[in-house]
């Protein structure tokens, strides 16, 4: 979530977010999302067992995304930054795909900045969390080539967030694996 959509999220829920027990509850309700439900399965079938604390509910102190993932250890969603179900939802999407990645690319690592890289492209274009009026309510008012713009500036700003790369390594990460990643929909047929 970039800052202008964390900055309304923060004011439509009064600062707060959700409650812990509110996030639970809309985690408990994304599994029966038909994304979740399609990518857990295409986990499960490339044989990355999904466990049942893949998914935790936290309060995030000093972080601005709403969510996370880290190998081995899981998904995070950051319940003060949630409003809505669809927050959760989309948080969900973007980090199992992640895990995903994760899991079929054996040999990931994501303190490389082209390994990471290629995964924020295939999270941001896949999850549709550059869907153009995701990018209204962001105050991205472009119509038109939204999207690949979108799924640029969202990957960026990810892996220049990565300790292991620094502002001009993201950039040139993104650029080298642009045609490879943002073609890849594995394991969806097409873009979603």
């Amino acid at each position: 979530m970039d800052g202008a959509a964390e900055g309304a999220a923060a004011a439509a829920g009064g600062g707060g977010g959700m409650s812990h027990k509110e996030c639970v509850d809309g985690i408990n309700k994304s599994l029966a999302h038909p994304t979740v439900k399609f990518l857990r399965e295409k986990m499960e079938n490339a044989g990355c067992p999904v466990w049942p604390r893949l998914l935790t509910a936290i309060t995030c102190k000093g972080q601005s995304s709403a969510g996370g993932y880290a190998s081995g250890r899981g998904i995070t969603i950051c319940c003060n930054h949630m409003t809505f179900q669809d927050e959760i939802n989309q948080v969900i999407i973007h980090e199992l795909i992640h895990a995903y990645d994760d899991c079929r690319a054996k040999n990931m690592e994501w303190t490389n900045c082209a390994h990471h890289a290629c995964s924020e492209i295939r999270a941001n274009h896949l999850s549709g969390d550059c869907h153009y009026k995701r990018e209204l309510l962001r105050g991205f008012l472009k119509i038109r080539g939204h999207g690949q713009e979108c799924v640029r500036r969202r990957a960026l700003k990810s892996v220049q967030n990565n300790p292991y790369c620094s502002a001009v390594a993201a950039k040139d990460a993104i650029e080298a694996v642009w045609d490879i990643c943002y073609n890849d929909t594995s394991p969806f047929d097409r873009a979603p």
